[in-house]
């Protein structure tokens, strides 16, 4: 094992520094509104009282973080007024000056600092081959591409403008400490996590149940077996006190200054709609095309007034608020309810038949895929919580790995329309191609059966030859066909104009098939391991 340590030494600074490199060479690229956005909140949290952050309204991009993440901005604003000080002025809406773009850029490049080194620390979680005759066979060698050149990570951070791979650090960085038994300093990465980006609540229940059975209840190895049945109240003060202390730490001054309920408003803006503008691929979006379909067939029957009809389910597209004409209209708790449902089992089966680390990672991965399918007006970018850390069990399981290509590929591709300007087409498909031809190509050799030792002995799975089923092989196909379809053919023909918001329909109705379906098949994973488990115990 010391060798392999000297081999990761050599090659995983390489990959960091040449995608960082790749990186530097988007940030004349294009960039989303979520540049201005994040421009405004520096102007905000340099030049405003802390008493006027959540209030601030002079641009309709306010301030809809949690405070540590304000803090964040402020830190980097002391950085900012020495590129361009302009850009940190209120008033100043839509400020993109060469120094500010530079500024920004780098900005989101040395915060992912935090994400190279939380990959470094996933690599060392995974258990490379010994008899592994080159570094392209090694699981963590595999498990470091699939991170740090993530094609959604990239076109999202570095391209569209976000911080998710500083935010994301703190996530993978968490799970490793979990996964090294570190379970007090994982706990704290995600206490700092929660607050500084609350979408994170997605996978908290996951975070809640597994650290309250795994580690409030401590083994009990009498008899020769395994009893979770002595109960630590001291963990659970220590837990209780992380989780406390970092959200005092954050929302503290804002409860001193009675401003609790206008953060809170802030951060959970239901009066957004059901789904964003460009739906995310998930069930909302079936049930939607479902809604306008029924519409439409009715109409046509002349069963239906068109006149009686909402105009955005007839003629606006892919609209934010929505309002549906024949299902009914689906409200903030109904999407709650379906979630709770959702991950209910999952979380049963972890409390009920503790498994460690790799359990956890699993329920982490239903809960997170479950928010996603079901959640309340979900952004489509947050499919990346869940292909990142699948990443984790797709270097040691075949099934997982199937589930990752199926997955990431879908997810990766509904993101294409965040980058819809013709100079982007180019990059954005070679990005794609590179990432989804290195995944298929490096899991296929990691676990082919001439070479592969399943590193979870007990997998039902090690009898699978292919990491793919001829359904998924096909459906993969059609988004290709789909691909070509959006991004070359329809930009030509008539239809441009009649019809603007058609590859947008189809992307995120296709895609949501195959979104839906991964979290089908995680789900059965889940359950039949638990099932294989219980039937080893009896």
């Amino acid at each position: 094992m010391a060798a392999t340590a000297v081999d990761r030494g050599s090659w995983f600074p390489s990959l960091a520094v040449g995608v960082s490199l790749l990186k530097a060479l988007f940030i004349n690229s294009y960039h989303s509104t979520d540049f201005e956005v994040h421009r405004n909140w520096l102007a905000i949290a340099h030049s405003l009282p802390v008493s006027r952050w959540y209030h601030e309204n002079t641009s309709e991009w306010t301030l809809d973080y949690p405070p540590l993440f304000a803090w964040f901005e402020f830190g980097l604003s002391h950085v900012a007024r020495h590129f361009d000080d302009k850009m940190l002025a209120v008033d100043n809406l839509n400020y993109a000056s060469p120094a500010t773009v530079l500024f920004q850029r780098l900005s989101v490049i040395f915060a992912d600092v935090l994400f190279i080194y939380a990959a470094r620390e996933c690599c060392r979680c995974v258990r490379d081959r010994k008899a592994t005759r080159d570094v392209f066979h090694r699981p963590s060698f595999v498990l470091a591409v699939l991170l740090l050149w993530n094609f959604g990570l990239l076109i999202v951070d570095h391209i569209h403008f976000q911080y998710n791979g500083f935010l994301f650090g703190f996530l993978l960085l968490s799970v490793a400490k979990h996964m090294q038994s570190q379970h007090l300093q994982g706990a704290l990465l995600f206490a700092i996590l929660l607050n500084l980006k609350h979408i994170y609540l997605y996978v908290a229940p996951a975070y809640g149940v597994f650290l309250l059975r795994s580690y409030c209840f401590t083994q009990d190895h009498r008899d020769g077996s395994i009893k979770w049945t002595s109960f630590s109240p001291f963990r659970l003060l220590a837990l209780g006190g992380i989780v406390a202390g970092v959200c005092a730490l954050s929302f503290g001054p804002f409860i001193a200054m009675g401003q609790l309920p206008q953060v809170l408003s802030r951060l959970f803006p239901f009066k957004r709609g059901l789904c964003h503008a460009y739906w995310a691929p998930n069930a909302w979006a079936l049930y939607n095309v479902l809604d306008k379909s029924l519409a439409t067939l009715g109409v046509g029957l002349k069963l239906v007034n068109e006149t009686t009809l909402p105009r955005a389910s007839m003629t606006g597209g892919l609209v934010r608020e929505f309002q549906h004409a024949v299902l009914p209209s689906v409200t903030p708790s109904v999407t709650l309810v379906c979630t709770l449902l959702s991950i209910l089992p999952a979380l049963a089966s972890i409390w009920r038949r503790p498994r460690g680390a790799g359990g956890f990672l699993r329920c982490l991965l239903v809960c997170a895929l479950a928010s996603f399918t079901f959640g309340w007006h979900v952004h489509e970018k947050a499919v990346l919580i869940a292909v990142l850390p699948l990443s984790l069990l797709a270097v040691e399981s075949r099934e997982d790995a199937g589930i990752f290509l199926l997955l990431s590929t879908t997810g990766h591709y509904s993101l294409f329309p965040l980058l819809f300007t013709p100079a982007e087409l180019p990059i954005k498909c070679a990005l794609m191609l590179m990432f989804t031809i290195f995944s298929f190509a490096a899991l296929g050799r990691l676990h082919s059966t001439k070479n592969c030792k399943m590193l979870y002995e007990d997998s039902p799975f090690s009898g699978q030859a292919s990491l793919l089923r001829a359904p998924e092989v096909a459906y993969l196909s059609g988004l290709l066909a789909l691909a070509v379809a959006c991004e070359l053919v329809f930009p030509l023909s008539p239809w441009q104009r009649k019809l603007p918001f058609l590859p947008l329909l189809a992307t995120s109705v296709y895609a949501s098939l195959g979104v839906c379906y991964s979290f089908v098949r995680l789900y059965v994973t889940l359950l039949r391991r638990d099932g294989v488990r219980k039937s080893k115990q009896l």
